[in-house]
């Protein structure tokens, strides 16, 4: 008598952990459209607004600089997850470009926390942006995310310092200097090149640096 497989109670491979995302095929990309990709960090990995933990993104930012095919734009670091609004060749250099992010920043995330395993617990969340609204509510969800989080409670600057907001052009009150540590080293992104990045998000205003994301309508 079979004694294993078939259709029985229990029987086959057991899911672990919480519920994940489906891994289903990401949809096509054209690389006029940028994209606003998540990624979370697991809870044992510890908060990223740290020094030690800036320094890692920044260090995977200047590896992952000599890429064409993919290319970060903007980035925010957040307690438990990062904020990326890149621009990718097509939906695989997007696939290729991320998991390469991951995998660096897993590497020195691990390293400088003294411990192995998994860095990043789930699949990536990828929005395409094709319109000038939403690019625009893009920018400023992911510049000024963290007023949404409450961040910006009892802080002197601005704008994000975890963020790359102080390349940001985008500012509608960037004609006052902003003031920052002197040794504070921001983060390396790459100049927009897609017309939706560049102009087309400014048919619908610049940003302000005291807007909290959720109180402008999305499209």
């Amino acid at each position: 008598f079979r004694t294993w497989g078939g259709k029985r109670k229990g029987a086959g491979r057991k899911r672990a952990g919480a519920p994940r995302m489906p891994h289903v095929a990401r949809p096509k990309l054209s690389r006029h459209h940028p994209v606003h990709v998540t990624m979370r960090v697991r809870p044992e990995v510890g908060q990223l607004r740290r020094r030690r933990a800036y320094q890692c993104v920044q260090w995977v930012l200047l590896r992952m600089a000599p890429r064409e095919d993919f290319r970060v734009v903007q980035v925010s670091i957040q307690r438990t997850h990062l904020h990326l609004i890149v621009e990718a060749r097509d939906e695989r250099a997007l696939s290729r470009g991320v998991r390469a992010f991951e995998i660096s920043a897993a590497r020195r995330l691990n390293r400088a926390c003294g411990r192995r395993g998994i860095v990043f617990g789930d699949r990536y969340h990828a929005e395409q942006l094709k319109t000038p609204r939403q690019v625009r509510n893009a920018y400023a969800y992911v510049l000024n995310n963290w007023r949404k989080h409450r961040e910006d409670r009892g802080r002197r600057w601005r704008i994000d310092p975890y963020s790359s907001a102080i390349a940001f052009d985008g500012w509608k009150d960037h004609e006052r200097p902003f003031r920052w540590p002197r040794d504070y080293e921001i983060l390396p992104v790459k100049v927009a090149r897609s017309w939706l990045l560049t102009d087309g998000w400014r048919r619908h205003g610049r940003i302000d640096t005291r807007e909290r994301p959720g109180t402008r309508a999305s499209a």
